[in-house]
């Protein structure tokens, strides 16, 4: 019988939430993580990507461009009238990627995806709205299983506004919440909680977007302490009481001005929440990256590609007077991701340094991720990493799974595959990438947590949850 220890929280799950309190120094490593290639051809150029809660990560890209690079078993082809393209289709838009056993297995989505959003539910599903063409209403759902039996179901004409390039997030009541996309400046919550409920206006989408360009989809969502919704669109942000339809409080603009939304992309990352164990209030963080100066998509359609922004915006959206913290990262990005890292550090990564989102409208690709440790001094936060050997440019990804290691698949510039005679051919490899907490040298340090059971718990000032037993071999 295993001698059964109860771990402090704050050693392990808190240090995500309050690694302010962690004051050890870093352990040593070789500086700058690890590359491997996992899978030289999933099939399909990851678009979209998600983890779910069986270690199984659900991969999809767009329907209506015409055949992918992995076939769907026993001629089981799909039949869309409405395809741009190719409407018997016989390959596979969707597979189901296996982190232990490295594989994939094809999926069968219906209706176009490209560019859709979406959120995982409470039960672990994963919930997938909108798209293009025929995929527009729709709504989708995959709920995970360990069978191989599973597979996306079709909702269809779900939706009351058509969604393209909208932004998800689950509630705390677990239904999503779907702001934006597209042409539409309003918002709708999926399940409907009853047949009349109809899309909501939100005149904030309407005021960040710029005519002809827009820079206001994909918007940045993040839900605060409080339950209202922080907003971030094109270069500012709202505070969104979404059960009453009113706008909070309005956050100054980030400073410059410069545009960070689709299809001048950066990104966003809200931070570790901090002050769970003190007196006064929580600290909430938000951080938004990279992007492109104003005028860069038009100037890119012209065959003129901006060098990206290589400033980030650090706000605390809880402070009566919220102001913006500007940083300068080591390398200006465009269409890079952000990871929120276990030991509460962030990786920035993929993306381009010059142009924008839009197909064939970026250029020089970065390589070399970057990691923000928030909580040191400004000035020490960014450390470059090793480098990459594949450009990682529009419809990327980056993921978080459960080992610590982060995936990188996709990439896919162009409006079809096209592997020869272009400057970024379609990428259809899977790569994963170590930081330096996974070195083997520092990775196993039994005098920390010996092998055996223990109850880990959820502390909130002071107040714990029910413990759950794990295993540490």
């Amino acid at each position: 019988m295993p001698t059964i220890r109860t771990l402090v929280l704050s050693t392990i799950f808190l240090l995500l939430l309050l690694p302010n309190q962690q004051n050890f120094p870093p352990l040593a490593s070789a500086a700058g993580g690890k590359w491997n290639l996992l899978n030289s051809n999933t099939g399909v150029s990851a678009m979209h990507m998600q983890l779910l809660n069986t270690d199984r990560v659900v991969i999809f890209d767009r329907t209506d461009y015409g055949p992918s690079n992995i076939s769907l078993p026993h001629n089981n082809c799909r039949n869309d009238p409405r395809d741009l393209t190719l409407q018997i289709d016989c390959t596979a838009h969707s597979v189901e990627y296996d982190v232990a056993s490295n594989s994939v297995r094809t999926l069968t989505v219906f209706t176009d995806v490209f560019c859709s959003s979406g959120a995982t539910m409470a039960d672990g599903g994963l919930l997938q709205t909108g798209g293009l063409n025929d995929g527009e209403h729709n709504a989708r759902a995959f709920k995970p299983c360990n069978n191989n039996s599973c597979d996306w179901l079709e909702f269809h004409n779900i939706l009351q506004q058509p969604r393209w390039y909208a932004t998800n997030h689950i509630l705390p009541d677990g239904r999503q919440i779907i702001i934006g996309g597209r042409g539409q400046f309003n918002y709708e919550f999926f399940p409907k909680r009853r047949g009349a409920d109809s899309s909501y206006d939100l005149p904030f989408l309407s005021e960040t977007n710029d005519p002809n360009i827009e820079n206001n989809l994909y918007p940045f969502v993040f839900l605060n302490v409080e339950g209202n919704l922080f907003i971030f669109a094109n270069n500012r942000a709202i505070l969104f009481d979404y059960v009453n339809g009113l706008v909070v409080k309005t956050y100054p603009m980030i400073p410059g001005g410069d545009p960070r939304s689709y299809p001048s992309s950066g990104s966003a990352v809200l931070l570790p929440l901090s002050n769970l164990q003190g007196g006064g209030d929580v600290i909430v963080e938000v951080l938004v990256c990279g992007g492109a100066p104003k005028g860069s998509f038009a100037s890119a359609n012209n065959g003129e590609f901006v060098r990206a922004l290589n400033t980030c915006g650090r706000i605390r959206i809880t402070d009566p007077n919220p102001q913006w913290v500007m940083e300068t990262m080591p390398l200006a990005r465009v269409m890079g991701h952000m990871v929120l890292l276990p030991n509460g550090n962030v990786l920035i990564i993929n993306g381009a340094s010059a142009g924008t989102s839009g197909w064939e409208l970026g250029r020089d690709p970065i390589l070399t991720p970057v990691i923000y440790k928030p909580n040191n001094p400004i000035g020490s936060r960014f450390e470059t990493q090793k480098p990459s050997s594949i450009p990682r440019m529009y419809h990327s990804t980056a993921i978080l799974i459960r080992d610590g290691r982060v995936l990188v698949s996709g990439s896919n510039a162009h409006a079809y595959y096209n592997f020869t005679g272009v400057l970024y051919p379609t990428e259809l490899t899977m790569e994963s990438f170590s930081s330096d907490y996974l070195d083997s040298k520092v990775a196993h340090l039994p005098i920390l947590a010996p092998p055996g059971y223990y109850l880990l718990f959820v502390v909130y000032r002071d107040i714990p949850s029910e413990g759950i037993w794990i295993q540490i071999n």
